[in-house]
């Protein structure tokens, strides 16, 4: 089963294609493959987890905003989560990305995840595979030449006007 807020016609004919954001009790896996935009804000939320099925399978490797980290613990904590894997957290920013091997961490929420035995948590390592790098590389390197030689760049980033002229 799956949601999508701009359904194709063509999936829906060939996958289960849900018209709500409802999430099915029977379903034994939900996993989170999508953007962050204002909308999925906390898709996945208390009312959202009360939906699932029993010891439903939690997966997130898109945003960390996408889950409401405390309702997830909640839904851990009564049974209905039976074990979650983020790739992302909500407050990474604070975390991820740093040697923080001699310090203690300060995020109470964090640590608490940690110390479940049914949470994975592995901090944006799910894209860390061989085609994944090999794909960073060559898009990289063929950015490289493309500006090198003054060919149009299919990956520029182009900022907007007023940010230009602040410095």
């Amino acid at each position: 089963m799956r949601y999508d807020i701009i359904p194709d016609k063509n999936s829906i004919e060939l996958r289960d294609l849900c018209a709500t954001k409802k999430f099915s009790p029977s379903t034994p896996v939900s996993s989170s493959h999508c953007p962050l935009m204002p909308e999925k804000h906390h898709l996945i939320n208390a009312k959202t987890i009360a939906q699932m099925k029993p010891g439903v399978m939690l997966i997130n490797t898109s945003s960390g905003q996408l889950i409401d980290t405390k309702a997830a613990i909640e839904g851990i904590k009564s049974g209905i989560v039976g074990y979650l894997g983020i790739d992302v957290y909500e407050q990474e920013e604070h975390i991820f990305f740093k040697d923080l091997s001699d310090t203690v961490i300060q995020d109470d929420t964090f640590q608490l995840l940690q110390s479940f035995q049914n949470v994975l948590i592995t901090s944006h390592q799910a894209f860390f595979t061989k085609e994944a790098l090999n794909d960073i590389a060559s898009t990289t390197l063929s950015n490289i030449t493309d500006f090198e030689q003054g060919k149009l760049l299919q990956n520029e980033v182009k900022l907007p006007e007023k940010v230009l002229t602040k410095a």
